[in-house]
């Protein structure tokens, strides 16, 4: 359904993603921000995914600055080798690719975010200080308790697994008491990554009710 695509970022980088456009008219256009793996097979199938609900969806490659193409999946070897990228993680390099991929796709009409893992926590701050956003939804952010003091732009979803090892929900609370405004939803029972059916933390249940409830959120705050 998508195609390898290359953006250029503000400061004259050059990136490449993914683009998958649906069949007919699109509703509007959604930016997807991957987890540590790259633009991996997951993050196409999100991309995938989402054209198929009428949607424009694009994955910017935000690692390309450190590893052009990297994506990986998910043996024990290969998330050593993806936690490498997020030692010294450039947020203010990832927003400004992020921010290629919304002007990318503006021309469509009102543009989203969605994001996963590391992604969950850049969508939160590209909420907090991108242009062009109508939306943002972000999956297991580990950084966004980091950025709670600072406020979304846009309508904001998040979602958190209740045994996420990485993110324990004292930090969840912080930010549902510093940011009251912003729609958290915690799944019972699910660990990190429970919306990735390609990991073994793979939650059916957890993403069966997580997925169309993003979307929801995506209709109420696009294309109308």
């Amino acid at each position: 359904m998508g195609q390898d695509i290359k953006l250029t970022a503000s400061d004259g980088f050059k990136l490449g993603g993914y683009r998958a456009d649906p069949t007919g008219t699109p509703k509007a256009a959604i930016v997807v921000i991957q987890e540590i793996f790259g633009v991996n097979h997951h993050i196409r199938s999100v991309c995938d995914r989402l054209a198929g609900e009428g949607y424009v969806a694009i994955a910017p490659s935000i690692f390309d600055r450190t590893q052009p193409d990297f994506q990986c999946g998910y043996s024990p070897d290969e998330i050593a080798t993806a936690r490498k990228f997020i030692a010294n993680p450039d947020w203010a390099a990832m927003l400004r690719d992020s921010q290629a991929a919304i002007d990318a796709v503006k021309d469509v009409g009102q543009v989203g975010i969605i994001g996963f893992c590391l992604g969950g926590s850049v969508a939160y701050a590209a909420a907090t200080k991108l242009s062009g956003l109508s939306v943002a939804v972000g999956y297991y952010g580990g950084a966004i308790v980091r950025f709670a003091d600072d406020k979304p732009k846009v309508p904001t979803q998040l979602h958190f697994g209740e045994k996420d090892a990485g993110i324990p929900l004292t930090d969840v609370e912080t930010i549902k008491a510093k940011r009251p405004e912003v729609e958290v939803h915690i799944y019972p029972g699910a660990q990190h990554g429970f919306h990735c059916d390609e990991r073994a933390s793979y939650d059916k249940a957890s993403s069966d009710i997580a997925w169309p409830r993003s979307l929801a959120f995506f209709a109420k705050h696009l294309g109308k």
